[in-house]
């Protein structure tokens, strides 16, 4: 009979087929490499411990103390001192009180009177060159046609202004006769007609109106560049 030959198991095959070999073989590195690391701890300690004292109590540093003053109930009276300055009267003249100086260094500005300075008298108004006569042309039932005949007797062409007023009624119209027309007006009742052109050296224009309801043929007031009219 032929004897045949059985081939032998390699290690790794017997390992392969027996896993708790493997399992021990781990177990025993990790704790090697567990004794490894705690003695290269113990052999780093940053700091040796601090000795405890005998007694084995901790002393705590002191805290500084403050004293707070006693509150005090009033403050003590100043006595009054005497000024080590000279009390010789220096020559310079002393600013009288009536005079303010200015903050610019300018000249000291008189003290305003407490009284109003006595009014001037009035002076008397001036006469206008443009003389006015006041008149009637002619009267109606409920009103009339009056005038004014101006004269310039100034020796220069000058413009004039007519101002009329009646206690009631109301002035209608009015025109130039002879003469450029100017403009009219009527304010609160007053009458104002102004030349449209001046009037020449001794030259005599007339100002005519229509006035309705006013009671009486008379103004109230009649001025020719403020001075008042001559009635006639």
């Amino acid at each position: 009979m032929s004897r045949t030959r059985r081939a032998r198991p390699s290690a790794g095959a017997a390992i392969a087929s027996s896993p708790w070999i493997v399992v021990s073989i781990g177990v025993l590195v990790m704790v090697v490499l567990l004794l490894v690391a705690l003695g290269a701890t113990r052999s780093r300690r940053p700091y040796a411990d601090a000795p405890l004292p005998p007694d084995g109590r901790m002393t705590l540093p002191a805290l500084a103390t403050t004293t707070a003053a006693p509150p005090t109930s009033a403050a003590a009276p100043v006595a009054p001192r005497v000024s080590p300055r000279s009390t010789v009267l220096s020559d310079r003249p002393t600013p009288s009180a009536s005079a303010t100086r200015t903050p610019g260094g300018g000249r000291p500005v008189p003290p305003r009177s407490a009284t109003p300075p006595p009014a001037s008298a009035a002076s008397p108004a001036v006469s206008s060159p443009v003389t006015g006569r006041y008149g009637v042309v002619s009267s109606f039932d409920g009103g009339f046609i009056g005038q004014v005949r101006l004269t310039n007797t100034a020796g220069a062409a000058r413009g004039w202004t007519v101002r009329l007023s009646f206690p009631r009624g109301r002035v209608v119209t009015s025109w130039m006769e002879g003469a450029e027309q100017g403009t009219a007006t009527v304010v609160d009742g007053v009458f104002t007609y102004r030349s449209g052109v001046d009037l020449k050296p001794g030259e005599v224009v007339r100002l005519r109106f229509h006035a309705e309801n006013t009671g009486t043929t008379r103004p109230a007031s009649c001025t020719v560049d403020g001075s008042p009219c001559i009635a006639g």
